[in-house]
């Protein structure tokens, strides 16, 4: 395991960053201090959003290089890493595009615009609100959350669904939904035995959790990857799931996601919402 660093300054520094991004804007983010330093936390955090990002590359070319004014989401965006980055990188040297920063918190989103246009970022935009009410454009085309917590992560899985996106990515943080239903559940022994004790049904259920969502998006057309974000030592929460819109739907995985359900007894938000999605086709898990 790599041995964490207290702080990176002068020429190191310039190793950790990506091509083309700019210290003003870890600056603006508070990644870099004033005098151009990284300290421990700023680099443990950049380096998951480096890593997202070069895994994103493709995904971005893809939809830069098909559609003439992508829209990018990125859901729970927090102070906006992930969505300058990607701005910066990518959306604003196209010239074409825009990245969509939903959030809750109106001060971040607030100080977001200003950050947007201190630098000059032209092709950003910037919600305030949960992303399951918020107004977006009809189509969307790549959607990532970066440690979106519980089931806010379903919200923007659910998002990538219902507008079409032909890409999705999100780092899952917090799965606890799960492992609360399954204190109630009527599930299919021996499974019982996997969740009996507390301990083993929170991890039970962030596993569940992620294996659900995975087929979720699967039964909805998408090819599905599921890696490693980055080193243990940056994060516990690590779980990077990748989605490419391939197909209009895949039979195979819904039957083996409503047999999961049905076994476990449990029906994630993520199920819950798609079932009731005006106009959408019966979703896993609905009720008969």
């Amino acid at each position: 395991m790599e041995k964490a660093r207290r702080q990176v300054k002068g020429a190191a520094v310039s190793r950790e960053l990506l091509p083309g991004t700019s210290p003003a804007l870890l600056q603006e983010l508070h990644l870099l201090t004033r005098d151009g330093r990284l300290n421990a936390d700023s680099l443990r955090k950049l380096k998951q959003v480096n890593h997202l990002v070069r895994l994103l590359q493709p995904a971005l070319e893809d939809v830069l290089g098909r559609f003439g004014e992508p829209v990018i989401a990125d859901c729970g965006a927090g102070k906006g890493y992930l969505g300058f980055i990607l701005a910066e990188l990518f959306v604003e040297p196209a010239g074409k595009g825009t990245v969509l920063s939903i959030e809750t918190r109106p001060e971040l989103t607030r100080a977001a615009e200003e950050r947007a246009a201190r630098l000059g970022y032209r092709r950003m935009g910037f919600v305030t609100g949960a992303v399951e009410t918020s107004e977006v454009p009809a189509r969307l085309h790549l959607v990532t959350a970066l440690h979106a917590c519980d089931t806010a992560t379903d919200d923007a899985l659910a998002l990538a669904v219902r507008h079409g996106a032909d890409h999705v990515a999100v780092v899952p943080c917090c799965q606890a939904e799960v492992a609360r239903q399954l204190e109630d559940a009527r599930a299919q022994a021996p499974l019982d035995a996997l969740f009996a004790h507390p301990w083993h049904r929170r991890e039970f259920g962030s596993h569940l959790t992620n294996v659900v969502r995975a087929l979720v998006l699967e039964a909805h057309g998408y090819r599905v990857t599921v890696t490693e974000l980055a080193g243990w030592e940056h994060s516990l929460k690590n779980e990077l799931i990748l989605g490419k819109k391939v197909r209009s739907e895949g039979r195979e995985a819904r039957a083996r996601l409503e047999a999961l359900l049905a076994a476990t007894g449990v029906r994630p938000k993520l199920v819950r919402a798609l079932a009731a999605a005006p106009g959408s086709p019966p979703s896993p898990g609905a009720p008969g």
